[in-house]
């Protein structure tokens, strides 16, 4: 992020400074993302998995068109344009959480699940030079490095892996690939696009992406408890509504890697959230790991 003017600042420009809410944003992001693993905790025992997130894309689709004719968003004017953004929410949607749901329904562990997806930073900042022209310092590599080590660290006590899990390791995978790609397509090819509008056709292209699979896995069956359905509330509106809202305005604003790297973040503070709302208890280790990626957070990020 910028560096703030130099001088002395009253305290109505600091209070309207730009800068503060760039520097806010992204820990606000960590914080709701992180709030996703928690949340589906709650969701996944009253619905089949590609049932949840079938409904929670045609849902979010709805209330983002609602939302874009209310406020007068700015619609793609082109077919291309259109497809670009549909492409974006397909890897971002679809291909991202629907190789986590599968990764874990194969058998895989939650704990190599998020360890492979938490090479995302690593393999994003090491294409986005070739791809994007973003260089990085030496400094940025060691930040990227110390936080997979302190990933590792944080859910080490919960790893554990079947060799006989060969799909699960493929669809976990496949969410690696779709998190990355979508990050790095979204940067290239429609870094401007209306915030309201893009998420609207996002989301459509998830549903219509994951409405087949749903079918040939069968819908299952789904119980509407009170509790279901305050979890399928705040999927929508907070991580499928403000989360992905504020995800794509980093990638429009920041460099891939460095918002890449944010996703380092997310596992420790999820860690955090379950220890506090199920008592998942944190060992020394995790503790330290969690030390070991706020470093190397801000080693990637510094200017």
């Amino acid at each position: 992020m910028a560096d703030g003017a130099a001088g002395p600042v009253n305290q109505t420009s600091t209070a309207t400074d730009p800068t503060a809410l760039l520097r806010a944003v992204p820990v606000l992001f960590v914080l709701l993302w992180a709030t996703g693993f928690l949340v589906a905790k709650f969701a996944i025992p009253y619905a089949p998995p590609f049932t949840i997130l079938v409904i929670r894309f045609a849902l979010a689709a709805a209330m983002m068109l609602a939302i874009g004719l209310l406020f007068g968003a700015r619609w793609p004017k082109s077919l291309a344009e259109i497809g670009h953004i549909a492409v974006t929410g397909v890897l971002l949607q679809a291909v991202y959480l629907g190789g986590c749901y599968a990764a874990i329904y194969a058998g895989l562990s939650a704990g190599v699940v998020a360890l492979i997806a938490g090479l995302q930073p690593i393999v994003t900042a090491a294409i986005a030079g070739p791809l994007l022209g973003e260089q990085l310092r030496i400094t940025q590599w060691m930040g990227a490095v110390l936080g997979f080590v302190g990933l590792t660290m944080v859910i080490w006590h919960k790893l554990s892996l079947d060799p006989g899990h060969f799909w699960g390791l493929v669809f976990a995978f496949v969410q690696l690939i779709g998190i990355t790609a979508a990050t790095l397509y979204q940067k290239r090819f429609c870094p401007q696009a209306d915030l309201k509008a893009g998420a609207a056709i996002q989301y459509a292209a998830a549903t219509l992406a994951l409405l087949p699979v749903m079918l040939i896995l069968g819908v299952g069956e789904i119980d509407w408890q009170p509790e279901f359905i305050l979890a399928m509330a705040w999927i929508v509106i907070v991580l499928s509504g403000i989360s992905i809202a504020l995800l794509t305005w980093m990638i429009q604003r920041g460099a891939a890697s460095r918002v890449a790297s944010l996703f380092y973040l997310t596992p420790p503070v999820a860690a955090l959230g379950g220890y506090v709302l199920f008592d998942e208890r944190l060992d020394a280790l995790a503790l330290a790991g969690i030390a070991v990626v706020a470093v190397g957070v801000a080693l990637v990020n510094r200017r």
